[in-house]
């Protein structure tokens, strides 16, 4: 017998609501999971019992879903679960069903979606029940819809986007029928709102090891002609760069799994140019600040982006000088995504065979570039100087300083040894004199 292992939690919640004499299985992903070898904490049950039930047995309950018969039912940690009542399908629009509680497990399980889903464990008598053939499914690496698939998909469209998402995160092959019914509901896909398709992107790429495989069957498909048709457009080898960054789900730190799934995200839009891809990303919900990080990048990548691709395939080193002007025009904290974003283009393109600069060089030069750029003035701010300093040398306020301000950066980027005040200062009474001689600034006393 399958040897399961739900969280002591999840075992006591079980063990509570069958002693009150309510029928509960474990269901979901996380049996789905557990079947496949993945951990997975967040295991999720069913029982006969209703909400009201529930809040009988348990002290503490949180009404998740409670017209839909889902509770979060909070263990002795404070850790919450879901807990939903056995249900079957009323009616449905196409995204939002209307549930009837007093059903089986079996009429439960026959609402889900796909068959890999549809397998339930008892914890107390340590059995599965899969009356679906998910197990087989699971075995023959494929996603296929319970019962009538074309049914299933009219009852929630966003179960298109799953069925891509799920064989593209276990590299399963879809079933041929189920395939077919996520194709014809690609038109009815604009019923699902922005929010849930930036939900099921997100989770695409945060999931998924090769999420090129997922995008293209949205493509294939017609879904992302209908929901995001600026990105149905992203050039082929940055799709297949997408395999080339880490999956965020295996990075640990949460700033960095960010960046990853931002990174991902960016070269879905890089074609656009900046202020395309900021656009495209706001109307798929993804809030100003994403957004414009990944517009910003968009950006440096149209102004660097050949630029790097030369200088890394020539015979010559990249001297420190291009890496400093690099970081100055990429921002400190954008030419590490950029160069990661980059190296995924060139990998991508050396698997199609295509001339790009080689793995070593690049990740020879993206540690030389991440010590410039934290170590050497490439900002504003990191001049030895300010505007207070240039003013109290006779430099007056004005648009006149900041050109000052900006030439003297080109130089220090130029030669960082230069960067002292007194240097500095010096520097900027030539230009000062330089550029009046030219007839870029008012005289000292306002005259023509």
């Amino acid at each position: 017998m399958t040897d399961l292992r739900p969280p002591g939690h999840v075992l006591e919640i079980a063990r509570q609501l069958e002693q009150a004499g309510y029928e509960t299985w474990c269901v979901g992903g996380a049996v789905r999971d557990a079947l496949l070898g993945i951990p997975n904490q967040d295991w999720d049950l069913a029982t006969s019992a209703t909400p009201a039930d529930m809040r009988r047995v348990f002290r503490r309950v949180v009404p998740v879903g409670e017209k839909h018969g889902t509770m979060g039912v909070l263990d002795a940690e404070g850790g919450m679960h879901e807990v939903t009542t056995f249900r079957r399908d009323v009616e449905t629009d196409g995204r939002h069903a209307v549930v009837a509680f007093g059903a089986s497990l079996d009429e439960d399980l026959a609402r889900r979606d796909f068959t890999i889903n549809a397998i339930a464990y008892s914890p107390r008598r340590r059995v599965l029940h899969d009356p679906f053939g998910g197990r087989t499914d699971l075995a023959a690496r494929i996603v296929r819809a319970v019962g009538d698939p074309a049914e299933r998909m009219r009852e929630d469209r966003l179960r298109a986007l799953r069925a891509i998402r799920f064989a593209a995160r276990f590299e399963f092959d879809i079933d041929p029928d189920t395939w077919r019914a996520v194709v014809a509901s690609a038109p009815h896909l604009t019923r699902l709102s922005a929010e849930r398709v930036k939900e099921e992107l997100e989770k695409t790429m945060e999931q998924v090891a090769r999420p090129s495989r997922a995008i293209e069957r949205w493509r294939s498909s017609g879904a992302m002609a209908m929901l995001a048709p600026a990105l149905a457009r992203a050039p082929a080898r940055h799709v297949a760069a997408l395999d080339f960054i880490c999956r965020p789900a295996d990075v640990a730190h949460a700033g960095r799994r960010a960046g990853r799934l931002l990174a991902r995200l960016a070269l879905l839009v890089f074609h656009l140019g900046g202020r395309d891809a900021e656009r495209a990303l706001k109307a798929l919900k993804f809030s100003n600040q994403e957004a414009s990080w990944v517009g910003s990048l968009a950006q440096r990548w149209g102004q660097l982006g050949e630029e790097m691709t030369r200088a890394l395939m020539a015979d010559n080193a990249v001297p420190d000088l291009a890496l400093r002007v690099w970081a100055g025009v990429a921002g400190r904290t954008r030419l590490v995504p950029l160069l990661r974003v980059a190296s995924a283009v060139w990998a991508a393109a050396r698997a199609e065979g295509s001339a790009a600069p080689a793995a070593e060089r690049v990740r020879s030069v993206y540690r030389r570039a991440v010590r410039v750029a934290y170590r050497d003035p490439i900002e504003l701010g990191d001049l030895a100087v300010d505007g207070d300093d240039l003013r109290a040398a006779g430099i007056p306020a004005g648009p006149l300083l900041g050109k000052i301000l900006h030439a003297l950066l080109e130089r220090v980027i130029a030669d960082p040894s230069l960067n002292t005040r007194e240097r500095l200062v010096g520097l900027a009474l030539e230009i000062d004199g330089e550029l009046r001689g030219r007839g870029d600034g008012p005289l000292p006393d306002g005259g023509h």
